[in-house]
């Protein structure tokens, strides 16, 4: 299956360098997320994302908010862009909810919001006690929720019905009755070099989480090549990365978050089919402080996580959004503001 072009065909670069906030709606009260949002934006931090989860991966990171209604609000508390990192429309939501959520959101905030889609994982999706399909189908149903998303995007867009028979949805004579000017650009989730690839041809970018930077620079390349074969111009893909990290005044205050407040950064095995943050508590007891290395920068120097990220600029990624993993926000964003982010330059 190969879906159509979307309407929006490609984002608009600039040589401004482009470090958001990670809103971790796991980890932090809707209303703190805000205030913390708000307070990485008054810092030089630039737009926020946020993940569309149904549990937190662990019960101490204790929440799991309603995404759209948090990126409404922040749209309200905050100017730069509003990024759903990631939507899951294959399970819990049907594609044409999650096209009516990020229409409406784009039509509030025009020019602000992206919509970033992703497989899935079984914590947030087994939860409405449908099978959990092998990573295969859940790809395959994920390109054919674009399909359906892009379809209603293209058509409400003009002020047409469309419907969509498929092999894992069915749409209705139907169109969204409320859409922005231009729709949001979509933007496919992606750990693995065949769906990188098949990004590249389908859709206006991808979003990679934190990952070793050989791995990722290989991601990219496939997006690239994906976007070549159906006669796109790869640097009009918009490239996202989410940038897990750990800093704190010492560091073993900086490991002691990492290893209790994101053990998932340093398991170095598949959980996709994990469905209880109380089952995946218990595997995160395996997690050592050497787990991390090559996987998520843990460390108490400024500098050393400046040279980080500037890799991943340098890699060719259009914005890279940072989640410091411990609880010691306020105090991260004001050291990262004055001292980081000034100091790093997008060289492409």
């Amino acid at each position: 299956m190969t879906s159509p072009a979307l309407p929006h065909d490609g984002a608009v670069h600039d040589h401004a360098v482009h470090i958001g906030y990670a809103a971790m709606l796991e980890q932090f009260h809707p209303t703190e997320a805000l205030e913390l949002s708000a307070l990485a934006e008054s810092h030089g931090f630039t737009g926020v994302m946020a993940a569309d989860r149904f549990q937190p991966w662990v019960p101490r990171q204790g929440e799991a908010s309603f995404v759209w209604n948090v990126l409404g609000a922040l749209g309200q508390t905050t100017t730069g862009d509003l990024g759903t990192g990631m939507s899951v429309p294959t399970f819990r939501w049907h594609p044409a909810m999650v096209a009516q959520a990020s229409a409406t959101l784009e039509a509030m905030y025009p020019g602000r919001h992206w919509l970033g889609i992703g497989s899935g994982e079984a914590i947030d999706e087994h939860v409405t006690g449908t099978y959990w399909p092998e990573t295969a189908e859940r790809i395959n149903r994920m390109f054919e929720a674009v399909e359906i998303i892009g379809k209603l995007f293209a058509a409400s867009a003009s002020g047409r019905d469309t419907k969509h028979s498929g092999t894992y949805f069915r749409l209705e004579t139907s169109r969204l009755w409320t859409m922005p000017a231009v729709p949001p650009p979509v933007l496919i989730a992606t750990s693995g070099p065949v769906t990188a690839k098949r990004a590249g041809r389908t859709v206006d970018g991808i979003i990679v989480d934190g990952a070793p930077i050989d791995k990722i620079a290989g991601l990219l390349e496939r997006f690239d090549e994906g976007a070549r074969e159906v006669g796109r111009d790869p640097r009009r893909g918009l490239k996202v990365l989410r940038l897990h990290l750990s800093w704190a005044p010492t560091q073993a205050a900086a490991m002691a978050n990492a290893i209790t407040e994101w053990p998932n950064g340093g398991m170095r095995f598949p959980r996709s089919d994990i469905r209880s943050p109380y089952e995946f508590e218990q595997l995160a007891r395996l997690v050592r402080p050497e787990d991390f290395d090559g996987r998520m920068l843990v460390s108490e120097h400024p500098e050393a996580h400046r040279e980080h990220i500037q890799r991943y600029l340098d890699l060719g990624f259009d914005r890279i959004y940072l989640h410091n993993v411990g609880r010691n926000q306020r105090e991260w964003i004001e050291l990262f503001g004055r001292e980081v982010l000034p100091r790093l330059v997008r060289n492409h």
